[in-house]
């Protein structure tokens, strides 16, 4: 469809108190806007207005509350990063503010039982995440194909995925889950559309936007699908140390693995299936939810934050922040903590990169020193026992250097880091 654009008369332009984000009004401010109105800018206007209004004064803790809360409202595909950057807070901040609207959304208590039961989780793990005694989990149970009925008469109908999953308001992954039930991995590939690379390089434009939510570092779901098709099998337990946007949990869910996640970013309402977990450096990890637990994961994947990228979008006590001997430390450590929760024939899926201090750097004088390469982690995975049976290259997308970027960088002899790696080891 066309734009369609009319002419309307500044002097018919009145003041919708309802996107203004300051408790008073401030007219000074409001001629600004008119300002820009006459000059035609176009904008979306709960979200310029209150970054227009912040200007030299802050917005309150209440406004900027409020202000994420009504752009939520009104348009409810703003993800929190957008709200985040206009209102001056962070996505962690945004995500607070709004967790009960997305809530009421998203999720009812019998959707979230069915969603830890399709992943696999124990009654009493969901019964703690969702706060409801065991004996409600036991009732609900049995519930769940009637659950799942209308879900599965109208993929019968022949209505697609994304129709069924608006319709009834359940997650697409979740309703993949049931399209693909009966269905083995080659077939959920060609349903998912995805092609299968049959060599040792997984190379994706871009994130598959059906899985996983906006989040640093996110990786595509065809990488995390690739993993599970040639180093697992249906049914097969799968353990996410560090869930992040929830990309492992929803591929597992269309895949028919069970996923067991961690996060040290509790969304108990967004993210019930990703139970809140931090692995402090200074601690042992004997508290893990499910360290005891009689079934051990068939297949870890462990997509860390990267050092010292994105450090500032991660909460402050990621290992991102970390010295790059404390990181390094961390791994070794964890990786040996690993091998404990595992089956012994389990095998380790490590997402990594090449860390290098290009910035501003020319290429022969980066140190050598600060770098963090591909052999320094095969080096920490022979002494922690575990055996690198594959390297697979998994590129990043270069469109994070854009035009004016790599022309700086030319001139300079920067050379910058796309590389990334997915490293199967036993």
């Amino acid at each position: 469809m066309k734009d369609v654009f009319a002419k309307v008369l500044i002097s018919d332009v009145f003041l919708d108190e309802s996107i203004y984000p300051r408790e008073n009004i401030d007219q000074k401010r409001v001629a600004i806007f008119a300002e820009n109105l006459r000059d035609g800018f176009v904008f979306e206007p709960i979200l310029y207005a209150a970054k227009m209004a912040i200007g030299p004064r802050q917005l309150t803790e209440s406004e900027t509350r409020n202000t994420a809360r009504r752009a939520f409202e009104a348009n409810s595909g703003l993800t929190s990063s957008e709200i985040g950057r206009a209102i001056g807070r962070s996505r962690q901040a945004v995500d607070k503010y709004i967790a009960d609207l997305r809530a009421t959304a998203l999720f009812e208590l019998d959707l979230k039982v069915f969603k830890l039961n399709q992943l696999g989780i124990p009654q009493d793990r969901i019964a703690k995440r969702l706060g409801v005694p065991q004996q409600t989990i036991s009732r609900y149970l049995p519930k769940m194909p009637q659950v799942a009925k209308w879900v599965n008469e109208d993929l019968l109908k022949g209505f697609t995925v994304p129709q069924v999953a608006q319709k009834h308001g359940w997650p697409e992954p979740l309703v993949w889950s049931q399209a693909l039930v009966n269905e083995d991995d080659f077939s959920r590939f060609k349903a998912l559309q995805w092609g299968i690379r049959t060599w040792d390089v997984w190379n994706f434009t871009d994130c598959d936007s059906r899985f996983g939510d906006e989040w640093p570092g996110r990786i595509p779901a065809q990488l995390v699908a690739h993993i599970l098709y040639f180093f697992s099998e249906p049914n097969d337990l799968v353990f996410d140390t560090m869930a992040g946007g929830g990309v492992c949990a929803d591929t597992c869910l269309a895949m028919g693995r069970r996923c067991w996640s961690l996060d040290m970013d509790d969304r108990p309402d967004t993210r019930p299936e990703i139970e809140p977990y931090y692995w402090d450096p200074d601690k042992e990890w004997e508290d893990l939810p499910f360290f005891n637990a009689k079934e051990k994961p068939a297949l870890i994947i462990c997509d860390p934050p990267y050092f010292d990228k994105k450090a500032g979008e991660y909460a402050k006590e990621s290992i991102s922040g970390l010295s790059k001997t404390d990181y390094l430390i961390f791994l070794e450590r964890f990786f040996l903590f690993l091998k404990k929760t595992a089956r012994k024939d389990a095998w380790l899926a490590f997402i990594n990169a090449d860390w290098r201090d290009f910035q501003n750097c020319p290429a022969r004088q980066e140190d050598p020193k600060q770098a963090i390469l591909l052999v320094d982690y095969y080096e920490m995975f022979k002494k922690t026992g575990w055996t690198l049976t594959h390297i697979i290259q998994a590129p990043m997308s270069s469109e994070r250097f854009n035009a004016g970027v790599v022309s700086a960088m030319q001139k300079k002899k920067i050379l910058g880091v796309t590389s990334r790696y997915v490293m199967l080891l036993k």
